[in-house]
């Protein structure tokens, strides 16, 4: 439900007292178009926000949802690809989705609301990126909801509602999911069982479960150097939602206003501002940081600093020659062989580009398949060659549609 937060503040008002239905992704296998946790809600009057699958499910789970609506009884659909029936609703990519119904009931005055209506209250007065986990109570009627504030620093212990909820492994996969900024659904254990099935299966759903969906605070990234290449990141960054600071010592260049889209521009030596940034505890392991200064005198010394901290990624911009003079000058002041292999250097992936909005999705590519860990890409720092690559003649185009396996 997270995902709907932008919308929440105008939806909210609409559906005032009115009934209303949460469908929620809670299982999904192989591929398909959105993970555990996407929600669409629908309104009694037919009304639609969000989206499941892209469009080719929703008018089935629309139906389910004025069922539950009638009844008040929640519902749990499965969709999967069926060459059997070309007509029944199913997912032309061929993977399942489990979707849990949630109906809401009008609101009644002197009753107490049903816990989702409170928690889109919540929600809606909560910015796009801000840190917040949603913990609910699946596979009941009344159902129960609690909004965390804080997941980064979850513990079960501080929460009496959800700590008589949970116990056993269950609890510890629910805080482990929340303070890792995941979702995913947790079973409940019955008498007599040992442990929860895996989170995930399509099957919990039609009985008492937890699902969680947990975002943390925007991760950080660190951009060194204003110059074109550090402009043109800026944005790029931001698009994959990144809370982005640049830092150049120089201030004729930094206060340019090409860096407007940065989150914060910051006048000071690379090396001592990350230092300092580090001792604050407002570094961490998700953070990265792209040295685009392309200047020794900067470079060197961030490197250090950087390579001897705990970072996502670290990416250092120069030409081959200017990566192995590098490489020598940081084993030359002691940083270890292990810690220098780290380094993303000559930076980006091998996509044969050249300006600086080119370079820029360079960067961010091979910061995606660093975090998933791509075995297919290839990183500029393992291949040899030219990295420049200029084609004699435009090569045609190709469009391919690549398919997102959320498992």
């Amino acid at each position: 439900m997270l995902d709907l937060i932008p919308s929440l503040g105008l939806w909210v008002p609409r559906l005032a007292a009115r009934e209303f239905a949460v469908a929620t992704i809670v299982a999904a296998c192989g591929s398909v178009p959105r993970p555990v946790g996407t929600s669409m809600l629908v309104a009694g009057s037919g009304d639609v926000l969000g989206s499941l699958s892209g469009g080719c499910v929703e008018g089935a789970v629309v139906a389910l949802a004025q069922e539950a609506m009638d009844d008040a009884v929640p519902r749990h659909g499965t969709f999967g690809f069926s060459s059997a029936d070309a007509f029944a609703a199913g997912l032309t990519c061929g993977g399942e989705l489990g979707i849990q119904i949630q109906p809401v009931p009008a609101a009644v005055p002197g009753e107490i609301p049903h816990p989702l209506r409170a928690v889109l209250l919540q929600l809606a007065g909560l910015g796009p990126a801000h840190a917040v986990a949603l913990v609910r109570l699946l596979g009941t009627p009344g159902g129960a909801a609690v909004v965390l504030s804080d997941p980064g620093a979850f513990r079960l212990a501080a929460s009496s509602e959800l700590a008589a909820l949970l116990h056993g492994e269950p609890a510890l996969q629910v805080e482990s999911l929340v303070r890792s900024g995941g979702a995913g659904l947790v079973r409940l254990l019955q008498p007599g069982e040992c442990a929860p099935a895996k989170s995930g299966d399509a099957q919990p759903a039609a009985e008492p479960a937890i699902l969680v969906e947990s975002r943390l605070a925007p991760p950080r990234m660190l951009v060194f150097g204003a110059n074109d290449f550090g402009a043109a990141l800026v944005p790029a960054a931001k698009l994959l939602g990144y809370h982005v600071t640049l830092v150049d010592a120089r201030p004729a260049f930094a206060s340019q206003p090409r860096f407007a889209a940065a989150d914060q521009v910051v006048t000071d030596w690379p090396h001592r501002y990350l230092a300092a940034e580090a001792a604050a505890g407002r570094t961490d392991s998700r953070t990265v940081a792209a040295v685009l200064t392309h200047d020794p005198k900067f470079d060197l010394p961030l490197l250090e600093t950087a390579l001897a901290l705990d970072l996502a990624y670290v990416g250092a911009m120069g030409s081959r020659r200017s990566h192995l003079q590098r490489v020598e000058q940081l084993l030359n002041a002691g940083v270890a062989p292990e810690r220098i292999a780290q380094l993303h250097s000559p930076i980006g992936l091998d996509l044969g580009a050249v300006t600086p909005a080119e370079v820029a999705v360079s960067v961010t590519a091979e910061l995606i398949a660093a975090r998933t860990r791509a075995a297919s890409c290839q990183p500029l720092r393992e291949t040899s060659g030219t990295i420049h690559h200029h084609p004699a003649a435009p090569a045609p185009t190709d469009l391919n549609t690549q398919e997102i396996a959320w498992t």
